[in-house]
C-alpha cells in the first residue's frame, strides 16, 4: 500500500474543501453545518457526544516487520496486523471520496532543527480548527513548499466493526511507524489527535537525541526556564501560565542539547470550575479561535458554566500559545534549572512540595504515580491511583528506560534541581480532606522558581523519604507537613504505609534499575 499515493488519488476523485482555511471561515463553515454553537466570548463550542475523553483500550500501534523490535509491546502499545490497517486505511479513504473534509499542513516542533512536517485530513471543520490552533501554522514559504513526514486522518464517522476489522470497539486510533499515518475514527474527541503525533514524536525523537517530554514549561525573565511534568487533571497547564514568566508551551516538549522547544503551536486546557481568579490567562484565551469542547452553555445567553460536569469533568479549551499573553515565541529556550513533578495525591499523604535528590528524581519519574482524575478517560468516574512511567506511559512506545536515562543525564550536565509538588488533597482522602488551595501551591512554585528553597532548612518525611521544606513564604507551615493536617494521625499513618507499598509493587517492574534508584523509594 503506497500511502502517498492513495492520499493523491483521493484528492484528485474528491479534492478538500480547503488547504489551511483561514479559521474565520473554518467556524463559518462549523457554524452552517450546525458542528457547534458561538458563546458570548467568540468561542466556538462543540460536543464530542459518547466520547470525551481519551479511549487508551481502542489505541493500536501497527506491527510493522521494520520497527516491531524496538516497541515495548504490552498493555499500553497494543500490537495490530498490517492487514487490518490496511483494510481499514483503504475503507477510510473511500469514506472521504464521499465526504466534504479538510486539510491542514504544519508542524510539530517548534526548533527548524527538530521539526516534523505533519498533514492532517478532518471530517469535521470545528476539529481542523482545532489542529490549526493546536499544532504549528506555516509560513506562507514553508506551506508552499511542504511535504508532510507523517499524514493523521480523522474520520469520525467512520466507525469500525470489532468483529470484522479487529478493533475493540467502534472508536480506532492506529498508529504505522512505518508507514508513517494515523488512521482516527469512531470517536469525535479531539485530544486523540494531539496525543497521536505526540506517541509518533516520542518514538523518533529520542533517536535524534531529543528527550520528549509529557510537561509544560516556562522562562523566567532571567532565562531561567522551567518544566512541570504531570499527567491530565495535575496542573501542568494552570501553573505554567504565569503572569512572572513567559509561557513555553503547556502540554508537550523536546529537550535537545540546545535546550527545550514546545512540540505544539497550541493549549489545551482543563475548564472544570475555570474562573478569572484563580487562572486569569486561561480565561481571557477563550475568545474568538478558541474551540471550547463539552463545556455547558446557558441557552439564551450563550454564557459557559464551567462548573457544570453534566456532559464530563473533562471540559477542554483549545487556543494558540500567542492567545496567552505573554507567551514566547518561537516557542523555545535554553536548558532548565527547575524540574518540576506534578502529582494529584488523592489519598492526602504526599507533602505539598518536596525536594528530590538525584536518586528519588529518577524514581519518581519512572513511577509516575499521580490519581487519575474524572473525566480524563472513559470510565473513569472517581479519582483512582495509577502509575504511569514518565509521566506519560500512554503515549510512550518505547521501553521507559530510554526516556529515563535520557532525563537523568540531562539533569546531571545542567545541574537541574528537581522538585515533587502534590497538587492533589490535604486533611484526609478525597471526599474528606481538600484539594489543597492553588494560592499556596502558587506560593511554592514561586519558591522553587526563584532559588528560595535552595536555602531553608529541611526535614526528612518518614515514610516516603522526601525532604520537606521547613518554611515557605505566603505558606502556612502547618500544611507543609501532611501528618499534621490529618485529625485522626494514625489513620494518616495506615494510608501512607498503603501507598508506600503501592509504590513498592509498582517499582518490582523495572529490572534493570540500580540499587541506588531503587533505595531512593519510600520505606516499607
Amino acid at each position: 500500500m503506497d500511502v502517498n499515493s492513495r492520499v493523491e488519488r483521493l484528492f484528485i476523485i474528491n479534492p478538500p474543501v480547503g488547504r489551511n482555511l483561514p479559521v474565520s471561515q473554518l467556524i463559518e463553515t462549523a457554524l452552517s453545518r450546525q458542528e457547534g454553537v458561538l458563546t458570548n466570548t467568540g468561542a466556538l463550542c462543540c460536543t464530542t457526544g459518547k466520547y470525551t475523553g481519551r479511549s487508551p483500550k481502542d489505541r493500536f500501534i501497527v506491527q510493522d516487520a521494520s520497527i516491531s523490535q524496538q516497541i515495548a509491546w504490552g498493555n499500553v502499545n497494543k500490537p495490530i496486523s498490517p492487514e487490518i490497517f490496511s483494510n481499514l486505511y483503504e475503507r477510510t479513504i473511500a469514506y472521504l471520496e464521499t465526504k466534504d473534509y479538510f486539510v491542514f499542513d504544519g508542524f510539530a516542533g517548534a526548533d527548524d532543527n527538530y521539526s516534523m512536517p505533519i498533514r492532517v485530513i478532518n471530517e469535521y471543520a470545528w476539529q481542523n480548527i482545532f489542529v490549526q490552533q493546536l499544532f504549528i501554522r506555516p509560513t506562507a514559504d514553508q506551506l508552499e513548499n511542504h511535504q508532510p513526514e507523517f499524514t493523521l486522518i480523522c474520520t469520525p464517522g467512520l466507525k469500525a466493526d470489532p468483529d470484522k476489522d479487529g478493533t475493540n470497539s467502534e472508536a480506532y486510533i492506529l498508529l504505522s511507524l512505518e508507514k508513517k499515518v494515523i488512521i482516527l475514527g469512531g470517536t469525535e474527541y479531539a485530544g486523540e489527535m494531539k496525543k497521536s503525533i505526540f506517541s509518533v514524536l516520542n518514538y523518533f525523537m529520542p533517536y535524534r537525541d531529543v528527550l520528549p517530554m509529557h510537561c509544560s514549561a516556562n522562562v523566567g525573565a532571567r532565562g531561567d526556564v522551567a518544566l512541570f511534568f504531570g499527567l491530565s487533571g495535575t496542573g501542568k497547564t494552570t501553573l505554567s501560565a504565569d503572569p512572572e514568566r513567559r509561557l513555553i508551551g503547556d502540554d508537550e516538549h523536546g529537550w535537545s542539547g540546545k535546550g527545550v522547544f514546545n512540540f505544539e503551536g497550541g493549549c489545551y486546557a482543563k475548564c472544570i470550575d475555570l474562573s478569572h481568579e484563580k487562572e486569569p490567562q486561561i480565561w481571557n484565551a477563550i475568545r474568538f479561535g478558541t474551540v471550547l469542547e463539552n463545556v455547558v452553555l446557558d441557552k439564551e445567553l450563550r454564557v459557559p458554566d464551567y462548573r457544570d460536569n453534566s456532559l464530563t469533568e473533562n471540559t477542554r479549551a483549545g487556543y494558540p500559545v500567542h492567545y496567552i499573553d505573554n507567551a514566547l515565541i518561537p516557542s523555545l529556550a535554553g536548558h532548565p534549572r527547575v524540574v518540576i513533578f506534578l502529582t494529584a495525591d488523592a489519598f492526602g499523604v504526599l507533602p505539598p512540595i518536596s525536594k528530590l535528590s538525584k536518586e528519588q528524581a529518577m524514581y519518581h519519574f519512572l513511577s509516575g504515580y499521580t490519581s487519575k482524575l474524572a473525566g480524563t478517560e472513559r470510565g473513569i468516574t472517581e479519582p483512582q491511583v495509577t502509575f504511569s512511567t514518565c509521566f506519560g506511559e500512554p503515549f510512550l512506545p518505547l521501553n521507559p528506560s530510554v526516556y529515563a536515562r535520557m532525563l537523568g543525564e540531562r539533569i546531571d550536565e545542567h545541574d537541574a534541581q528537581v522538585y515533587l509538588v502534590n497538587t492533589g488533597w490535604s486533611g484526609g482522602p478525597y471526599g474528606i480532606g481538600k484539594r489543597l488551595n492553588l494560592t499556596y501551591t502558587r506560593a511554592m512554585i514561586t519558591a522553587a522558581l526563584n532559588g528560595e528553597l535552595e536555602k531553608v532548612s529541611y526535614c526528612p518525611d518518614p515514610v516516603f523519604g522526601l525532604q520537606i521544606p521547613e518554611t515557605v513564604t505566603g505558606v502556612p507551615t502547618e500544611i507543609l507537613t501532611p501528618r499534621n493536617t490529618w485529625e485522626d494521625s494514625s489513620a494518616y499513618d495506615k494510608t501512607a504505609q498503603s501507598l508506600a507499598e503501592s509504590f513498592g509493587i509498582n517499582f518490582q517492574k523495572f529490572k534493570d534499575v540500580s540499587s541506588d534508584i531503587r533505595s531512593a523509594g519510600p520505606n516499607i
